[in-house]
């Protein structure tokens, strides 16, 4: 490893130094006064290049893994990308480079790992190691999920729920203040309610990301929004109701990054009925947005619809029975100004590799951000 940083000399000694929020709280919020636009990152060094890098806050590189208790640079791709992205910093004096735990499959042995207190010592030491070695400004844990089923066939245990306090406690312990420390969190119902211990975890971290998209997923047999901004009368599970049970537990609303999704989920023979929308149906694919042009635009026959009251977008075709659930430029603007107008922490998406080059949905939320940061500058004059 020493070698490998030599040869690419891009390795900067930097220690992070976070705010210190009061009320004896052990954890630290880098920046209160931080709106977060917080990218997942699935690519490699080519594809960074294609983005507007100055309207991002933080990139969490995704995915690291475990081997043994330990966190691990699974290989030389991802030692070079993360190196890539941590010598940004240069350009970008601002942005803050994560590296992500986990994700979708990828926390295989997490409840056994943790669940003792010699492997969450070893993974908060080795965590450390890591962040100095590439020079990158915290971790972030994505494990899905602590207590709740999860990919199948994972290892999950009700006894997650408080070994993921104890993780938590170990690594602010271990990474002090000098690093960040968040997590993703399902926003499902059971997610919210069975996985985190909310009350003993937020004050050691420095946000929660949560994931408010695949409330409808790969395993429903029933369409609807998989990443609607409010609830509807046939479907509970929403952004604002994410928000609205964390804030009645008293989690500060600095602290919650709500979550956008830059891809589509697609279910075929759907019936025509409230133009597919709840309707029966088989899921089909995942589609990112940059493919979005191409897919429906391909014949025609996929129709654009708004839903006022989930805030949300969806398409139906009824000569092919196909039914599209996502985000898009204006469901994602209104998420920001839902963010920003609720004093949240900010707005993470998955996944960076999925947006377009140009008038993307990240520009979307850019350009919503500085719209409100100026009306909010101008009512102050006023």
């Amino acid at each position: 490893m020493n070698a490998l940083l030599s040869r690419v000399g891009i390795f900067l000694s930097v220690i992070l130094v976070c705010s210190f929020t009061g009320n004896n709280r052990p954890g630290a919020i880098a920046n209160n006064n931080q709106f977060a636009i917080v990218a997942y990152f699935h690519g490699d060094t080519v594809q960074i290049k294609n983005y507007h890098l100055d309207e991002l806050t933080h990139i969490c590189y995704s995915f690291l893994h475990l081997k043994g208790n330990q966190l691990s640079v699974d290989n030389s791709k991802d030692s070079v990308c993360i190196l890539y992205l941590t010598s940004l910093k240069k350009n970008y004096p601002a942005l803050k480079i994560l590296l992500s735990l986990g994700g979708w499959g990828g926390c295989r042995t997490c409840s056994d790992v943790f669940s003792t207190d010699s492997g969450r010592s070893e993974f908060a030491q080795s965590s450390l190691k890591v962040l100095r070695e590439y020079d990158a400004d915290g971790i972030d844990l994505d494990w899905e999920y602590p207590s709740v089923e999860g990919y199948p066939g994972h290892r999950y245990s009700p006894d997650d729920r408080h070994n993921f306090t104890l993780l938590v406690q170990k690594l602010r312990e271990v990474l002090d203040k000098r690093y960040e420390l968040t997590f993703a969190a399902g926003a499902t119902n059971p997610c919210l309610r069975q996985s985190i211990e909310w009350n003993k975890v937020m004050p050691y971290v420095d946000r929660v990301h949560l994931m408010t998209y695949d409330l409808k997923n790969g395993y429903s047999t029933v369409t609807g929004h998989h990443t609607p901004l409010y609830s509807t009368p046939s479907q509970s599970e929403s952004t604002n109701s994410a928000v609205r049970f964390l804030d009645s537990l008293g989690v500060p609303e600095k602290q919650i990054v709500i979550g956008a999704a830059f891809y589509a989920r697609v279910w075929a023979d759907v019936g025509d009925a409230n133009d597919g929308l709840y309707q029966p149906g088989t899921f089909h694919r995942y589609l990112g947005f940059k493919d979005f042009d191409n897919y429906f635009g391909k014949n025609g026959s996929f129709v654009y619809h708004w839903d006022s009251t989930a805030q949300a977008p969806f398409r139906y075709s009824a000569t092919q029975r196909v039914f599209a659930t996502f985000d898009d430029s204006c469901s994602v603007a209104l998420k920001t100004q839902y963010a920003f107008d609720h004093h949240l922490g900010g707005i993470m998406f998955w996944e960076l590799t999925e947006d377009t080059n140009k008038h993307g949905l990240l520009d979307a939320i850019d350009k919503e951000l500085k719209e409100m940061k100026s009306r909010t500058r101008h009512d102050s004059k006023e």
